[in-house]
């Protein structure tokens, strides 16, 4: 599968964002999908991941309440919204896909990357 991140621009703290990531190839429904986010010197960090059906999500502690996974099957998307954005949410930002069955927070598990989109938050 192809994967092609977008979305990403700059914004002021407390703003929004919403990143898509389309995807391209093999049935987009069979993918657990997640995004990732990565600062220049830093290893990739996981943000959030969905199951297949898009029925169940998992998020890291540090946007719980503030972002939202989701996707849309029929359109080979997933979709990042991003609210009450801070300036530490600043970086690029990865979609991933995986065959594996569960959701994952590790990126070794994902067997596909789109191309990143930079998000940058200013205060």
């Amino acid at each position: 599968v192809q994967l092609q991140a977008s979305g990403g621009g700059m914004v002021q703290a407390g703003g929004s964002l919403r990143l898509s990531c389309a995807a391209s190839g093999r049935t987009f429904s069979i993918y657990v999908m997640g995004w990732f986010r990565q600062v220049p010197g830093k290893e990739r960090e996981f943000v959030a991941a969905i199951n297949r059906s898009g029925g169940s999500t998992y998020s890291a502690d540090s946007v719980k309440g503030r972002f939202t996974i989701s996707r849309e099957n029929a359109k080979n998307t997933v979709y990042l919204q991003m609210n009450s954005l801070k300036p530490e949410d600043t970086a690029v930002y990865y979609c991933a896909a995986t065959l594996r069955a569960t959701m994952d927070r590790f990126e070794y598990k994902y067997d596909y990357w789109g191309q990143g989109t930079q998000v940058t938050v200013s205060s």
